[in-house]
């Protein structure tokens, strides 16, 4: 029998408002957007109808274990979404791809089952198996911790009276253009000196000076971030970072005319050693016998690894080298004649032309005077240059002491006593050419010649280190306030006075001779950062990963990079990442 109209039921007269004490009896909430419906926090599933019943039948069906004790409180909802972003913190910061979250949770659940034995090892499991770890909401969780990180960071640059920034491009897996922006600044939170991933920007078609430009401005400006306040600027060096009239850095000072640019030291110092003629050639054909043996074939590097290994070598494998890093030169070489005995065995073990080839190079003394010249020349500065949190006074320090070491080899390779050339006196002491001499005395005319200006004056970069061996004088506070311009000069001299004879007395004294120390230290010093993080790029957006839009992709790596941490209880407390539907 159909209802008369008088008995017809309506929505409006059915009590459809979602009630707060839902939230703590059956663990749902309601967004606060629009059309919201409820929203389940235990498995973040969405009722369509806001009625008790609907709410609590599926309570009741999926999560019936929440009633044999106590109840989902807030408190456990907490922990369990905290739970679910620490997870995705881990992922992220090994750079794993978003769907490895629910292999995650397997893990947790199967080792839990194995290893637990006690009555709380249900509940345990049970709070696992709720917790949230989806790819969608995986991709939800990155993307409140990288917010968190980047809304830390700007909020620190707001408060900061200057910053620094290191600025390359490269290419990610689908050739696509990237530029990595880094900034460098004093954080009042931490009381320390930060380096953090600031942007990601793409770029499409042509990336001249102005082009890069016009995206650093936007989001600067989309970050309400004053560009006024950068002081110091690092690049590679090319012309669409600082070409004369068009470079970034040059239209970077159309804004603000007080920024310093400097060519990241490590790849002038990269410029100082090329390699050309006989030294070139040597080089060349000791990264072919590498090649051979690595990627040859898979027998090859099999054979190869046995063979060190077998042998007990002391190094495992070969490495390869990249002509932008010394490091890697140094490495390579010294890889290769620590494993020569190895080498030259498994080169007789193959029989055919091109092992016959590279073993007569490999027995040929000239040639391997060379190789031992160069894996001593290429080990003395690499490892002192790159990493990160590098100080712009004491590279500057090494590369002049090295400039001095220059002299001094030069000087031990003439008198032939290979002080300093102990790979070369082991394996070719009386191979000593003018090839070697001449391009130690090259290398040294060369750093003369590049590293003549720093941007920023020594006697500054004596200051910052330290701050007593300077006398206060108007030549000295001179040279600060070109460098400088915002500084109180007079203030300034009246205050390195009074540091002078009370050096030990409260820092909050003295706020220009800070000011100066401050604007040196976030100084970068080169773009080694941005180089390492375009390594971590890669290891993320892979060939199979080639669909990450650029939004995660950035998300990711700013995860993976970070030196910060996320503060795990607001973005808990403010529910950013629970509405993944």
């Amino acid at each position: 029998m159909s209802l008369s109209k008088g008995q017809k039921r309506k929505v409006d007269s059915e009590n459809r408002c979602f009630r707060e004490e839902w939230r703590q009896t059956y663990g749902f909430i309601l967004p606060g957007y629009v059309n919201a419906k409820p929203l389940c926090l235990i498995c973040n599933e969405v009722i369509s109808v806001c009625k008790e019943y609907n709410i609590r039948r599926h309570h009741e069906t999926k999560h019936g274990s929440f009633s044999q004790g106590p109840g989902p409180t807030p408190d456990h909802t907490e922990k369990v979404s905290s739970a679910s972003l620490k997870a995705s913190w881990i992922l992220a910061r090994h750079g794993k791809p978003f769907t490895d979250a629910e292999v995650m949770k397997d893990v947790m659940v199967s080792v839990l089952q194995e290893l637990s034995t006690d009555k709380t090892a249900d509940a345990l499991i049970t709070s696992v198996k709720q917790m949230p770890l989806s790819v969608r909401i995986a991709v939800r969780r990155i993307e409140a911790l990288s917010s968190d990180i980047h809304g830390e960071i700007t909020c620190a640059l707001h408060k900061a009276d200057h910053y620094s920034l290191a600025i390359d491009e490269s290419t990610d897996a689908t050739d696509g253009a990237q530029m990595c922006v880094y900034v460098q600044y004093f954080d009042d939170k931490s009381v320390s000196f930060q380096e953090e991933l600031i942007f990601l920007i793409p770029l499409e078609g042509q990336t001249t000076g102005d082009i890069l430009f016009a995206k650093l401005e936007e989001q600067f400006r989309e970050n309400s971030l004053p560009l006024e306040k950068v002081n110091f600027i690092v690049t590679d060096g090319t012309p669409s970072m600082v070409g004369k009239r068009r470079g970034l850095v040059s239209r970077l000072k159309e804004v603000a005319p007080n920024i310093q640019a400097l060519h990241c030291l490590i790849h002038q110092s990269v410029l100082c050693a090329k390699l050309s003629g006989e030294l070139k050639t040597v080089m060349d054909k000791v990264m072919r016998i590498i090649k051979v043996i690595r990627k040859g074939s898979s027998l090859y590097c099999c054979d190869a690894f046995k063979l060190t290994e077998s042998e007990e070598a002391s190094h495992g494998d070969l490495l390869l080298h990249n002509d932008v890093r010394w490091l890697s030169k140094g490495r390579a070489l010294e890889r290769m004649c620590a494993l020569l005995t190895e080498i030259k065995t498994f080169l007789q073990m193959k029989n055919n032309a091109t092992a016959a080839e590279h073993l007569a190079q490999l027995e040929d003394k000239s040639f391997m005077a060379n190789v031992a010249f160069l894996t001593n020349i290429f080990g003395h500065l690499n490892l002192q240059l790159q990493g990160r949190g590098k100080i712009i006074v004491d590279m500057v320090e090494k590369l002049e002491s090295f400039i001095k070491k220059l002299e001094l080899f030069e000087t031990d390779m003439t008198s032939k006593r290979l002080l300093h050339f102990p790979t070369l006196k082991t394996h070719a002491p009386k191979q000593v050419t003018e090839a070697m001499v001449n391009f130690v005395r090259h290398v040294r005319e060369e750093f003369l010649s590049r590293f003549e200006d720093y941007s920023c004056p020594k006697e500054i970069f004596a200051f910052v280190r330290d701050p007593l061996s300077v006398q206060a004088n108007p030549e000295f506070s001179t040279i600060v306030k070109k460098a400088l311009p915002s500084l109180d000069e007079a203030t300034f001299e009246l205050q390195l006075t009074e540091f002078h004879t009370s050096a030990h007395s409260s820092p909050k004294y003295y706020r220009e001779v800070k000011k100066l120390v401050f604007y040196v230290l976030t100084m970068f010093p080169s773009t080694y950062t941005c180089e390492s993080t375009f390594s971590s790029m890669n290891a993320i957006k892979t060939h199979e990963r080639n669909r990450l839009t650029h939004n995660n992709l950035e998300n990711a790596l700013r995860l993976k990079v970070a030196s910060l941490t996320p503060d795990f209880k607001k973005i808990v407390e403010e529910g950013k990442f629970q509405y993944s539907h």
